[in-house]
């Protein structure tokens, strides 16, 4: 059961998630401009942006890691609970727990190979905006720590006792899926 007021970390978690959401839209009306503006430069003026292409593309795999990051923190993420949701709230949690130290384990190697591919590419620049590279691979070390974290609340949440038995399945029904009887039983006529 959830106990008490929500922890310091939790809160700025929390507050930390809803930035990197006004940063995603920041980015995405960034790409947006940079795109069309350049199309529109392209066909009607046979001029461009010259750094669109490639901003375009470092705010683009930006953008999806620290939308994963949201998502990682509300547990939005696609899964499958069809066998996790049948066991009793013992076996719940031990999948949970075993799931959290797999995932801690994931990012620590994201972590690793991120850290490798920016201290090989720190010294490269990019070729039109001539930005270390360096920067283009910290998307993957940024990703790595903060998702570590996020997944160490929840599992330090699990193991003290915080998580309510409610939150133990750690997915969300898909809106578009049917929720009823896939086979009901036809109407009775009159």
């Amino acid at each position: 059961m959830s106990r008490g007021p929500r922890p310091l970390l939790a809160m700025l978690i929390d507050r930390l998630c809803r930035l990197l959401s006004a940063v995603m839209v920041l980015f995405l009306a960034l790409m947006v401009v940079m795109v069309f503006g350049n199309v529109v430069l392209r066909y009607g003026f046979n001029s461009g942006i010259t750094v669109s292409e490639e901003l375009s593309r470092w705010l683009f795999v930006w953008m999806t890691f620290l939308g994963a990051l949201v998502a990682l923190r509300s547990h939005h993420h696609l899964g499958t609970d069809s066998l996790v949701a049948r066991l009793p709230v013992r076996g719940k949690k031990i999948c949970l727990g075993f799931t959290h130290l797999l995932m801690l384990y994931l990012c620590w190697l994201m972590f690793q190979g991120s850290l490798q591919q920016t201290k090989i590419n720190i010294g490269t620049s990019s070729a039109v905006m001539e930005l270390s590279m360096g920067w283009f691979y910290g998307a993957g070390l940024f990703f790595s720590v903060l998702a570590f974290l996020f997944i160490l609340d929840d599992f330090w949440r699990l193991v003290s006792g915080r998580l309510a038995d409610s939150e133990l399945v750690g997915i969300v029904e898909s809106d578009g899926m049917p929720t009823g009887d896939p086979h009901p039983a036809p109407a009775a006529s009159k």
